[in-house]
């Protein structure tokens, strides 16, 4: 992210504060900021007052939270593409808001056990899996795209710097006044981010009624795009490699503090501090380490750094050298996050962006949740010592993973919308219900030519089977060489139309121009829609 030169605005968008130039993310920026520090001051409350029930318990505080974005996070991403997502992020702000209400109220009548801080923390969760996918998908709404690694960057910087301030300041609140006045804080934090929302003058982008897929058809098409997209698989398969391993320096952070260390909340704040005062000065070298690590050197360096700290962790039972190492753990932490954010976010369409990220939230979240217990397990079983070794290899597997499974470039990816294809003419005008729709497209390349026009042709399968198809196949003609014939089943008219003019990118189009290039000079594709018989019947 070096400043061009060239021009001041070029500057301006290298940088990278450039997002908070604009007003509205810097006012959500800033709100976010006070609900996380809210966040943090909560969690150090709620894993405090947990110590006494075991270790496996204390890392049930993370999974509680993390675990409703495994149960959520796919429906929430299909709420935001087929909602006005400002209106679902304020019906998560208030639902957290009276939940945290609740958990302040049990706190200080001293009525406030295991079990029910831990379903208030769940619910919690769940307001934080609906917001999620909606929060990631209006980023692209409020910076320009060329500014998104930024943003990405500047919203770890915020979660870190929060992490920096918010376990301290609750580690003194929690010692000096007791967990409820953090749980009140945390309260009134949402409101913020809330009034923030209502002061947004932001166009309604609501898919109208007659447009919107159902909830499973909607499901199914963002895990069909998932699937048929290999730079997001590759970037989801990186997040699940690093985020088990990295979980285990969450999970057990309150038990070095208290087992290893001997420090009490204070303490523990202080070590959460650490992190988060190392990943503040790691937003200011990610962009020297981009230029000169590249996006696969960042996640190695990353996963190597994390392994050394949960070795030293491990072995030495020193206050300071404790602290002392967590500070690259922040830089290797917000280094990672960042740049696997950056890689989903730049790769996804804005049809389909809440439910892409929905999936990332899912792999993010639910790696945290099913790791954390794993973590409090073997500890309970072994030893802390043993468990961070543990978390040491898994670390160093990590790493050594990206020698087989590199994180892919963006060379050729853009997903801005491309409306190419012409209406289809028809004799009749289809009912959006109307299907299965039989799309046939033939085409007639040199023999010679047929191997790469096959070749080619892979991509395009991809783009059809991302944005609609449910079968799609690649035909040679016994009678004629060189004459193809493409065939893909859609399951509606309305599906189709959406291909048209809603889900096709300028990457599809380019994958389309490589193939048709291919093409004998002077002709061009020809292309059919054939209905399902019974449904539809005969033409008039």
């Amino acid at each position: 992210m070096s400043a061009s030169t060239t021009t001041g605005g070029t500057a301006r968008s290298a940088s990278a504060w450039a997002p908070l130039a604009r007003p509205v993310f810097r006012a959500l920026w800033i709100a976010q900021f006070v609900s996380n520090i809210g966040t943090w001051m909560q969690t150090v409350g709620a894993q405090w007052l947990l110590l006494g029930h075991g270790a496996t318990m204390v890392t049930l505080v993370q999974t509680a939270s993390s675990l409703p974005i495994v149960l959520l996070a796919l429906p929430s991403g299909v709420l935001a593409d087929r909602f006005d997502r400002r209106g679902l992020l304020l019906v998560a702000q208030l639902a957290m808001f009276a939940v945290s209400v609740v958990l302040t109220v049990l706190a200080f009548a001293d009525a406030l056990s295991a079990v029910p801080l831990l379903a208030l923390t769940f619910l919690l969760g769940c307001g934080t899996a609906l917001m999620g996918p909606s929060w990631q998908a209006i980023q692209p709404e409020l910076v320009e795209r060329e500014q998104l690694g930024q943003a990405s960057a500047l919203g770890a910087v915020n979660m870190n710097l929060a992490r920096a301030v918010g376990p301290a300041l609750g580690g003194v609140v929690v010692a000096a006044a007791g967990a409820g006045w953090v749980f009140g804080f945390n309260a009134l934090s949402f409101l913020g981010i809330a009034a923030v929302l209502l002061l947004w003058h932001r166009p309604r982008t609501t898919v109208p009624a007659a447009e919107r897929e159902r909830l499973l058809t909607a499901l199914y098409a963002g895990r069909r795009y998932v699937w048929n997209a290999p730079g997001i698989r590759r970037v989801l398969l990186r997040t699940a490699l690093f985020i088990p391993g990295a979980a285990a320096l969450w999970s057990l952070l309150p038990l070095i503090a208290a087992d290893s260390l001997g420090m009490g909340s204070g303490g523990y704040g202080l070590l959460l501090g650490a992190v988060g005062f190392g990943a503040v000065g790691g937003a200011f070298a990610l962009p020297w380490l981009r230029e000169r690590l590249g996006i696969n050197g960042i996640l190695a360096a990353g996963a190597v750094v994390f392994a050394l700290v949960l070795l030293v962790l491990a072995t030495v039972h020193i206050t300071w050298l404790a602290v002392l190492v967590l500070l690259p753990a922040g830089v290797a932490w917000i280094g990672v996050l960042s740049t696997l954010n950056a890689a989903i976010q730049t790769r996804l369409p804005g049809w389909v962006r809440a439910r892409g990220l929905a999936v990332y939230l899912l792999v993010f979240q639910g790696g945290q949740a099913l790791a954390a217990p794993v973590w409090g397990a073997l500890v309970q079983w072994l030893s802390l010592t043993t468990a961070l070794l543990v978390g040491t290899a898994v670390m160093l597997l990590s790493a050594l993973s990206l020698r087989r499974w590199r994180l892919y470039g963006m060379e050729g990816i853009d997903p801005t919308l491309s409306d190419h294809w012409p209406t289809p003419p028809l004799v009749f005008v289809p009912g959006p219900s109307d299907g299965p729709v039989l799309v046939s497209v033939v085409y007639r390349v040199a023999p010679d030519d047929s191997p790469a026009f096959v070749e080619a042709m892979d991509n395009v399968a991809r783009s059809r089977r991302r944005t609609g198809a449910l079968t799609w196949g690649l035909f040679q003609d016994g009678n004629e060489p060189g004459r193809f014939i493409e065939n893909y089943l859609v399951g509606s008219w309305a599906e189709h139309l959406a291909q048209h003019h809603n889900r096709l990118t300028t990457t599809d189009r380019s994958f389309e121009d490589k193939a048709r290039a291919l093409l004998l000079p002077g002709t061009a594709p020809e292309v059919t829609h054939a209905f399902d018989a019974s449904a539809v019947g005969p033409f008039h």
